[in-house]
């Protein structure tokens, strides 16, 4: 039952009443969930600190938030780490983003092996530095056999880059005459995202207040639920994330259908 299982996911918070998530059982949760992190920035000013403080306290919730995925047993987790639009920041910002990350794969890589996390990175991850693009490419060999939570890191990512890419891919087919243009599927076009093997978003999570996208999976959420929240990342806690999940089990999802309710 979802009490059960959500009580192992919080052991390392406090353990305040969880009775309004009722009795979800695990069929009621979405096979892929995706985050957009936003708010690290706002959440350090509100504090009186630097921007970069934030960001490192977003991290810690990252971790918590893919333990708590790795407790409960759902199937993928996508998050959205640095976008080809955050170049446009200060230098400065940008490259203590790119330390930051490096960090986190130095410290965490071991234990979520340990948790049977397999890791992927989407993106442009040839631009990185080398030692970034090392530090990916031995993340995913040394846990391309785990068989818990698939846990995807979008960095240097935009959603219309990724489709211009995947047409650019299928017009060279085309041109050597591998597939007609009339006969591309649907399907066609999701094996050449960089998402190829992952299910569908179900349900897409962004915290700090804004409601859009932002270049996000735009291929990926064609029928996804979204659940925003004014909190900011660094604040979000396991516990809102299951409110998100509750929530989400009781969306009326249809299809383009007729609800089955």
């Amino acid at each position: 039952m979802w009490k059960k299982l959500f009580s192992s996911a919080q052991k390392n918070d406090d353990a305040s009443d969880k009775s309004y998530l009722g009795e979800l059982t695990e069929d009621q949760l979405p096979q892929h969930v995706a985050i957009i992190m936003d708010g690290n920035g706002r959440w350090a000013t509100g504090q009186g600190l630097i921007r970069t403080a934030g960001h490192k306290a977003g991290v810690k919730t990252l971790k918590k938030i893919v333990k708590a995925c790795t407790a409960l047993g759902l199937n993928a987790l996508t998050v959205y780490a640095f976008s080809t639009e955050n170049w446009k920041r200060p230098n400065a910002e940008v490259d203590f983003l790119m330390d930051l990350f490096s960090e986190y794969l130095a410290k965490e890589i071991d234990e979520m092996d340990e948790d049977n996390v397999r890791i992927d990175f989407i993106g442009r991850t040839w631009e990185l530095s080398k030692g970034l693009q090392k530090q990916i490419a031995d993340a995913r060999q040394q846990t391309k056999d785990n068989t818990g939570v698939r846990f995807t890191v979008a960095v240097n990512y935009g959603g219309q880059d990724e489709l211009v890419r995947a047409v650019q891919e299928l017009a060279a087919q085309s041109a050597k005459g591998m597939v007609k243009p009339e006969e591309i599927s649907a399907e066609d076009i999701e094996q050449q995202l960089d998402t190829c093997g992952l299910p569908p978003v179900d349900l897409v999570i962004r915290t700090s207040g804004d409601m859009r996208l932002s270049n996000f999976l735009l291929w990926q959420t064609a029928y996804a639920e979204f659940w925003f929240t004014d909190t900011n990342w660094p604040d979000f806690t396991q516990e809102e994330f299951g409110r998100a999940l509750h929530e989400y089990a009781h969306r009326d999802r249809r299809f383009g259908g007729l609800s089955k309710k």
